[in-house]
């Protein structure tokens, strides 16, 4: 699949790794949907790439926003041709802290958005790029998730986040098979620790302390080298089924 062309829908378009492959794609020839919650964000970065990006306001959760997120870029752009799924949230939260045990609903909510929704975006665009036509390979799309090292590392606080972003892992595999006979791929990026608007928040001591965790490049991961992972993980057709950890190396330690 070449980018240069196509039309892709990111979740969580709107700020941090949604929107530095947005700026990638677009700037590489696509098209992209860019599919938020937050309209201020998504809008800004719309505004930004011009003619090539469209902003729907989306609930990754509600099935009816999905819909429409993904049949305006087969309206605007005349079709579809991948997926990135970079909508979530995170938690801190131990399973029993000083204030008693986990809340449920936090916990709930947690796995309601970055799991079941990054599945809801799934299995609505699947089917969409199901229906279209196959390039002359048999391919007709290719889905990107966004996972977390906390899937495979997560550290004290983490049961929650942790849980839904192995889901998102656990998932790849069978999804990736189940739409195989249709020409889609499907594939997650695990990132580590990663220049984000979260992380933007805390001091620039904590942000070094952080980054000086990874053995090699001592720093955090930028938005842009995400975007890059994913623009490979779109082009090169044999990726299929795997999650790919960029992190430097880093193993996270249990806090």
């Amino acid at each position: 699949m070449q980018v240069s062309g196509s039309t892709f829908l990111i979740s969580g378009g709107g700020s941090g790794l949604g929107a530095a492959t947005a700026r990638l794609l677009v700037n590489s020839g696509g098209n992209v949907v860019i599919a938020d919650v937050n309209r201020e964000a998504g809008s800004a970065v719309t505004a930004e790439l011009g003619e090539s990006a469209t902003f729907v306001e989306t609930d990754i959760c509600n099935e009816d926003a999905v819909k429409v997120a993904v049949g305006t870029a087969v309206d605007k752009y005349k079709g579809l041709h991948g997926v990135i799924n970079c909508a979530g949230v995170g938690l801190a939260e131990k399973t029993v802290g000083k204030d008693g045990p986990h809340r449920l609903d936090s916990f709930a909510r947690i796995i309601q958005i970055n799991l079941i929704g990054t599945f809801n975006v799934i299995r609505v665009a699947a089917t969409v790029l199901s229906a279209q036509a196959a390039t002359s390979s048999g391919e007709r799309g290719v889905i990107i998730n966004t996972a977390s090292i906390a899937a495979f590392d997560g550290q004290i606080g983490q049961a929650a986040y942790a849980a839904s972003k192995g889901g998102i892992v656990g998932m790849t595999l069978p999804i990736a098979r189940d739409l195989a006979r249709n020409g889609i791929r499907v594939l997650t990026i695990a990132p580590g620790i990663f220049e984000t608007p979260l992380l933007g928040t805390l001091p620039e001591t904590v942000r070094q302390a952080l980054g000086a965790q990874v053995p090699f490049p001592s720093r955090l991961g930028r938005p842009d080298e995400y975007a890059a992972l994913a623009k490979h993980l779109i082009e090169n057709e044999m990726l299929n089924g795997e999650v790919i950890r960029i992190d430097g190396a880093l193993r996270m330690p249990p806090k």
